[in-house]
């Protein structure tokens, strides 16, 4: 039924197997079974930047020779196996307070007249080459603040946006995120089937009347019309992957059920443990993360309003930045300490064949240029324990397309990228 993993059958039950690679399970698996672990991807974005003073580091010192400055003092351990890339710019944003809507599309928001159009994020790029193998295609995860498309975030429902430039729906809570990888269905076998085939049977008649309406049609309309078939095969897709999976088992979690009603540091540290073990039950390969802001100050006893932090100036509001930064980078390097726990089929670890990214639309303040960008794990090729300051108004999409390529997904560009970073490919 599937050719990523196997499954023993009875009559009345369906149930995967672990990679037995060990045990030789290779010797009767699918010629199609790759021979090396999978590529992932996982990003992560801040609002409202960084602090542009002690988060960056020096621009003389490039390179494998920098110093760490104390803004990612707490991803010491870890310096050897990430890469900072700075100059980069998301060439079309204008908004500030659009938020992270453009960060990893690097779509012109007004191109063809359109108010706000956007394209594809990066991570469904990926997910559209990783993600037939797996019960889902990618996850998109959300931080519980209240107003999470407010001027730190922008617009959208998470950080990821379909081929359409649509929005596609985050989850809210790491308890919803467990939930959605572990937890049994509680609708009978037969009850999900006659889901299944009523939803075919509603696309089936949608589609005829569409078709039926095209006829005649102005051409505004017909080209509204072929966004909205586009939406219609979508739909198709999901039906058929939801098909393919509905019986086999969820796979048993490798770690207990969150607390429910977590915020700030707590809730981003589960939401990081419950991205690996989404990786490590092979439930996904592509994750985002919009992380929470305001609950997260709040979490560390900051008093300043998100958007105040973000104007920042020598004294409360300054310290009140600088603590945030320091808390995402303890929390990244309890992450990536993780993702080296984690061992593979073959013996290595899961970070050896995955890519992290962490970082930021905007610098500081209203500064669109030089978005924070921080690139750890092997799983795109990429240089890692280095420093690079890339030539003024490099896209920020360049870094985006040489991860993709690095991961082995053919595209010759994403955005308003100008081509790869060659100074960061190994």
């Amino acid at each position: 039924m599937h050719n990523r993993r196997h499954f023993l059958r009875s009559s009345s039950a369906l149930i995967a197997l672990p990679f037995l690679d060990s045990l030789g399970f290779r010797r009767f698996a699918s010629a199609a079974m790759p021979t090396a672990p999978a590529k992932r991807m996982i990003f992560l974005g801040i609002g409202f930047g960084v602090t542009k003073e002690t988060w960056f580091p020096d621009v003389k010192q490039t390179g494998a020779d920098y110093a760490l400055p104390p803004g990612l003092a707490p991803l010491a351990r870890h310096q050897k196996d990430f890469t900072l890339v700075q100059g980069l710019t998301n060439r079309y944003s204008e908004d500030a307070h659009g938020g992270s809507t453009y960060w990893l599309t690097g779509a012109n928001a007004h191109e063809g007249g359109a108010s706000a159009h956007n394209s594809i994020s990066v991570d469904q790029v990926a997910a559209a080459a990783f993600g037939k193998d797996t019960r889902f295609a990618s996850l998109q995860l959300n931080g519980s603040d209240k107003d999470l498309s407010g001027p730190g975030h922008g617009a959208g429902l998470s950080l990821a946006w379909d081929n359409r430039g649509k929005p596609i729906a985050g989850i809210n809570s790491p308890l919803a995120v467990f939930h959605r990888l572990f937890s049994a269905e509680q609708v009978p076998i037969d009850q999900l089937r006659l889901r299944m085939t009523q939803k075919r049977s509603l696309l089936d008649a949608v589609m005829v009347e569409a078709q039926d309406l095209q006829r005649g049609l102005a051409k505004n309309d017909v080209e509204k019309l072929d966004e909205y078939f586009q939406g219609l095969r979508e739909i198709e897709l999901r039906i058929a992957k939801d098909e393919q999976w509905q019986s086999v088992p969820k796979p048993k979690a490798p770690l207990p059920q969150p607390p429910d009603g977590r915020s700030g540091v707590e809730e981003i540290r589960l939401m990081y443990d419950l991205m690996v073990a989404a990786l490590q039950t092979d439930s996904t390969r592509v994750l985002t993360c919009r992380l929470p802001i305001a609950n997260l100050l709040t979490s560390l006893g900051v008093k300043v309003a998100a958007h105040d932090m973000s104007h920042y100036s020598p004294g409360e509001r300054m310290e009140a930045s600088q603590k945030r930064d320091a808390a995402h980078s303890e929390l990244l390097a309890g992450l990536l300490d993780k993702l080296k726990t984690v061992k593979e089929a073959d013996g290595t670890r899961l970070f050896d064949h995955s890519t992290v990214v962490f970082g930021s639309n905007l610098s500081t303040v209203h500064n669109l240029t030089n978005c924070p960008t921080l690139i750890a794990g092997g799983g795109a090729g990429i240089k890692l324990g280095h420093h690079l300051v890339a030539a003024k108004d490099t896209p920020l999409c360049n870094a985006w397309l040489t991860m993709l390529q690095g991961s082995g997904v053919k595209v010759e560009r994403h955005g308003d990228s100008s081509g790869v970073l060659k100074e960061i490919i190994a």
